[in-house]
């Protein structure tokens, strides 16, 4: 797979709000190959957070209320982005969304990123019954430690599209037309 770069990104979020990003994470692919895997927290507006939102990733304000806001933390993706400027996410629908409603939010001009769906694909490739990040993990045997959070979430689908790829038989990501998408 040599040839192949992109950062799979996966965001977390406090609220139901798309610009309440709780925690990123990204992953590095380079050749083909996972290079890197990082995330950080971030402390959304306010530091409020809903019952709900805690209870799928386990993040609490007294988690973030030191952490940083999310201006700072885009301005260290964006230099991963600057690198290699392709994004993949399993449901790029809610992680672009938070993309973008934050970069609104906070003011930030929206670079030009072209981005491609894990979800999307294994919708077209698969023909499973459930498509969630951990099930086709666990299909595939794709390991994992802890899902709904941001970095490990980052590199399950990493891994994953990696594995569409192959599965799709294209020779790069740019001919996966069908599941990508402009920020």
């Amino acid at each position: 797979m040599q040839g192949i770069n992109f950062i799979a990104i996966d965001f977390e979020t406090a609220t139901r709000k798309r610009a309440s990003i709780c925690e990123a994470g990204i992953c590095v692919v380079r050749n083909g190959k996972v290079a890197e895997t990082r995330s950080w927290l971030i402390r959304p507006e306010g530091n409020y957070y809903s019952y709900w939102n805690m209870q799928i990733h386990g993040i609490r304000p007294s988690d973030t209320e030191n952490a940083p806001e999310f201006p700072e933390i885009w301005t260290k993706i964006t230099e991963y982005l600057g690198e290699c400027p392709v994004l993949v996410a399993h449901n790029a629908i809610f992680d672009i969304g938070c993309i973008r409603h934050s970069l609104q939010f906070y003011h930030i001009k929206k670079p030009d990123i072209t981005y491609y769906c894990s979800l999307r694909a294994a919708r077209k490739l698969y023909n499973f019954d459930c498509n969630k990040l951990d099930y086709l993990c666990d299909q595939f045997e794709i390991p994992y430690r802890l899902h709904h959070r941001a970095g490990d979430d980052a590199e399950m689908c990493a891994r994953l599209f990696l594995r569409e790829i192959r599965d799709a038989a294209k020779c790069d990501h740019e001919n996966m037309d069908f599941c990508n998408g402009k920020l």
